[in-house]
């Protein structure tokens, strides 16, 4: 039913789709989840020079990558690639780099409290409750969802920040299995 609200995301990942910018966006800390210290905005050494693979994919928890095994950007990688970017890559531009990154730090909060809306769509929610949940999907899913600014328009920034507060009061609703 949400995901008949105009312009409602994939909210699953597609790498192939994406320009690895979960490796660059994000810093990493030197820690348990993380093997090195690496700046935001910064390509991850371990992705690889020809393409947007790591190369360490297949050992990335025994190597000290636990962090990017837990990661998901929920689809906005391969949104602020395909969509935003129109499959124009930080490789091809090297000036994209920092555009692109802020679009996925900016955009994947959206995605991650749509993923939520999206689950609590499910639940046995009264009239009253599922109207105001439709309500903030379609805040949260801009008209036109081809520019950055959409995404960061007061009114759709408003519903994302209310999310603590909106999953709170869904907690009547939830049944024990």
């Amino acid at each position: 039913m949400i995901d008949k609200v105009p312009n409602f995301p994939a909210l699953t990942d597609d790498c192939s789709r994406c320009a690895a910018l979960c490796c660059a966006a994000y810093p990493f800390e030197e820690n348990e989840d993380f093997a090195i210290l690496k700046d935001a905005d910064t390509a991850c050494p371990n992705l690889s020079e020809s393409c947007f693979d790591c190369t360490i994919h297949a050992d990335l928890k025994p190597r000290g990558f636990g962090g990017c095994v837990a990661y998901s950007c929920a689809g906005a990688g391969q949104r602020v690639t395909q969509d935003l970017f129109d499959g124009e890559t930080w490789r091809d531009d090297p000036d994209l780099l920092e555009h692109m990154t802020y679009a996925l730090r900016v955009l994947r909060p959206i995605h991650e409290a749509l993923t939520i809306l999206k689950e609590a769509s499910k639940l046995p929610l009264p009239d009253e409750v599922r109207k105001a949940l439709i309500a903030k999907v379609t805040a949260l899913c801009p008209e036109n969802p081809k520019s950055i600014w959409a995404f960061e328009d007061p009114e759709l920034q408003d519903a994302l920040a209310d999310m603590p507060e909106f999953v709170r009061s869904l907690a009547p609703f939830v049944t024990r299995s």
